[in-house]
């Protein structure tokens, strides 16, 4: 499989980390920025050749345009196969599904790959060809549905400090890790813990990954992957052309931004309308993408709190 990369100085392989990334589709001053900024010896890179590159796929879509307009309303949704189904209803009752997939219409079933919307950008090469490898022996049926949808999970690990008396630091090579939410607990949820008095309730912040399962937004007859990029890149590496999806079902654009990425949500138009939008394939088509040797970083989410003490007059 041909992949193009972008000509830079060379640099210390352990400082990079390839990434894919697709070119020609909005926004190129973001793009223009962010290799001036992100790539190794990207600020010596003349911007005029940054924006050749970028300006050449773009016209390439344009031709895709006329030569495969609707294509992306084309992707096929079939039932699962009888081998999937027992995995699919036991995935249905795990608590991380439940709480993600609670908002709108959902149904598990195979999604023709090639013809998926993207909406991210970008995705890590070596971390795609190393779950590739994971499927050189063309997994199916219950083994297939497992990488789709990853119940057992082996994570990044996550680093915690506490860099000051009320500010925690979470750190970890994943970018997948976000805060979650804030939450009211009671005492009988804490466990574990010594205090010097008696506990009446305790916030929790809570900082970690998101659910990964493979997941794509429907609407009317187009589909955009929403989780899973880098295994779904995989999948159309090893060669799968359909594979088990989580499919949730929009019919409004108030239904849109519950569920979908603020990407999306902010521009449903050029996702969902538009004759010939960025598809998965394109991440290995060299006339739409680019390898980009990108500086490593880790992504730190830190966390704080304030307390006030107030007295407050009863009414």
């Amino acid at each position: 499989m041909q992949i193009r990369r972008l000509d830079t100085p060379a640099t210390d392989a352990s400082r990079i980390q390839e990434q894919l990334w697709l070119l020609g589709q909005p926004s190129l001053s973001d793009y223009v920025d962010f290799v001036r900024d992100h790539v190794a010896g990207g600020e010596t890179i003349p911007r005029h050749l940054i924006v050749d590159l970028w300006r050449t796929a773009n016209d390439h879509y344009a031709k895709l345009e006329r030569k495969e307009a609707g294509l992306a309303d084309e992707a096929e949704i079939l039932d699962l196969p009888a081998a999937m189904q027992p995995a699919a209803d036991a995935l249905a009752q795990q608590d991380y599904y439940r709480e993600t997939f609670d908002r709108v219409p959902t149904e598990i079933a195979l999604i023709q790959l090639d013809r998926i919307v993207a909406s991210q950008r970008h995705v890590t090469l070596p971390f795609v060809r190393n779950l590739a490898a994971q499927l050189s022996s063309q997994p199916q049926g219950a083994d297939l549905f497992a990488f789709c949808q990853p119940v057992q999970r082996r994570d990044a690990p996550v680093e915690i400090r506490r860099i000051a008396e009320d500010r925690f630091a979470f750190m970890s090579d994943s970018s997948d890790m976000r805060f979650h939410e804030a939450a009211l607990l009671s005492p009988g949820q804490i466990s574990g813990h010594s205090s010097f008095g008696p506990v009446s309730g305790a916030v929790g912040l809570f900082v970690g990954l998101g659910s990964n399962f493979l997941s794509v937004v429907r609407w009317e007859d187009r589909m955009v992957l929403h989780n899973g990029y880098h295994r779904a890149a995989a999948l159309l590496m090893a060669g799968y052309t359909h594979v088990p999806a989580i499919i949730q079902t929009v019919t409004r654009r108030d239904e849109l931004e519950l569920v979908a990425s603020s990407t999306v949500a902010d521009d449903p138009a050029f996702y969902f309308r538009a004759a010939r939008p960025p598809l998965l394939k394109d991440f290995f088509d060299p006339q739409t993408s680019i390898v980009l040797p990108v500086k490593k970083h880790r992504r730190m989410i830190e966390v704080s709190f304030q307390i006030r003490e107030l007295s407050v007059e009863e009414v």
